[in-house]
């Protein structure tokens, strides 16, 4: 079996409030685009099953919306109605019977909603476009200024739309925990809504939520205060952040730095850093896109805020994520894509780091054939099979 107390720091127990994880591997949202009027079908169950058996110690479901018209396309899921419940009840069950710990990352598509999915490069839709049964709808922005110029301009939030997704947000949190969730993180990151409205290039506003960099971070706060008041004390809140713009961006690493500050006051538990998501013309170069390209972000972060950090991008090798966690850069390990390549990656990153019983990361009915046949490995390795006792073929023949 594992042992925590001599194992590589990724396979430590990762401890916040009251939530205990196995170990400090993440399974990053990854958005399927597949879900009926917001809830997982059959595919999640499936998805996010693989995942969870691959022995992550927290396992994040897709981002979803707070609000029908969050939704980027309508395949994205949501939790924005109790109707959603059981459904994301199957997929929390079945992720928390392999011992990881069920997450949702909620979020609100802002500007970047009514569109197509990601294998259609998220065409805005149009009446050309689209079924009769799913039309475009007005997505909502801090300000008149569309995505791209492809996106029709955006309907510019007034107080009451602001209070309505700020209670929207603590209406989904609430619901995640009817739905099994222990852990919510909040999408505050990659050019949606509540990234609009801290970039001075999405936020022109002129009232209380534009203008100073403290105005821009109004709603933001605004909406970490709403969630952690309904969520409870002994679960963890985390944030995704886009710790700079993007090329040619405003919002920097500076500013990321001060709203950790801010959310860390307000009861936020852990900093998921990632970047990019809002672009310009400034003199801001875009993020290169090699192994652990973040984790600058989340050192800095940590050290700066003094608040627990998430490392994520490009970190696809066990030694590299050990390496992070050992030099103190950050305090778990989150990775996508890696995982749909290799869902077992906890497994191959358990044998590679050292432990004996890499195995065991697996659940019970893997780990015993996989042991098994290590034994059977290890006989023929130290004797031919002429040299083979009575005991050693019973063991041969039973694997």
């Amino acid at each position: 079996m594992l042992s925590p107390d001599n194992a590589p720091l990724l396979f430590q127990p990762f401890t916040q409030r009251g939530l205990i994880a196995k170990n400090r591997i993440v399974v990053a949202p990854m958005c399927q685009y597949a879900s009926d009027d917001g809830a997982p079908v059959d595919w999640h169950l499936v998805h996010m099953g693989r995942l969870a058996m691959g022995g992550a110690g927290i396992s994040f479901v897709e981002e979803s919306a707070v609000e029908a018209r969050g939704r980027k396309t309508y395949r994205c899921s949501g939790l924005w109605k109790s109707e959603q419940v059981p459904a994301w009840r199957r997929v929390t069950d079945m992720i928390r019977s392999f011992g990881s710990v069920p997450a949702i990352q909620l979020g609100h598509s802002g500007r970047k909603g009514s569109c197509h999915g990601a294998m259609q490069d998220w065409a805005p839709l149009s009446a050309e476009n689209t079924r009769p049964d799913e039309p475009p709808w007005p997505a909502l922005a801090p300000s008149p200024i569309p995505d791209s110029p492809a996106h029709p301009l955006p309907h510019v939030m007034d107080r009451d739309d602001i209070d309505t997704v700020v209670a929207a947000f603590a209406r989904s949190a609430v619901l995640s925990r009817e739905a099994g969730f222990n852990l919510i993180e909040i999408h505050g990151a990659h050019g949606y809504l509540i990234h609009q409205f801290l970039s001075p290039l999405s936020n022109q506003r002129e009232d209380g939520y534009g203008g100073c960099r403290n105005n821009r971070m109004r709603f933001t706060l605004e909406v970490a205060e709403a969630v952690r008041a309904v969520w409870p004390d002994d679960l963890p809140l985390w944030w995704r952040a886009s710790c700079v713009d993007g090329l040619g961006g405003a919002w920097d690493l500076d500013d990321t730095v001060e709203l950790a500050l801010a959310l860390k006051c307000r009861g936020i538990d852990m900093i998921d850093c990632s970047s990019g998501g809002i672009s310009g013309n400034t003199a801001m170069p875009a993020v290169p896109r090699t192994p652990g390209y973040q984790v600058g972000f989340s050192d800095t972060i940590r050290r700066k805020a003094g608040i627990a950090t998430c490392a994520v991008g490009e970190i696809t090798e066990p030694k590299l994520a050990e390496t992070i966690l050992q030099q103190g850069q950050a305090d778990v390990i989150a990775l996508a894509r890696e995982l749909m390549l290799d869902a077992n990656w906890p497994a191959r990153a358990a044998r590679q780091l050292g432990i004996e019983t890499w195995w065991d990361v697996l659940p019970p009915a893997y780990a015993h054939r996989l042991e098994r046949r290590e034994q059977v490995r290890a006989l023929y390795a130290e004797r031919d099979d002429a040299d083979m006792d009575e005991q050693d073929r019973l063991l041969i023949e039973s694997s």
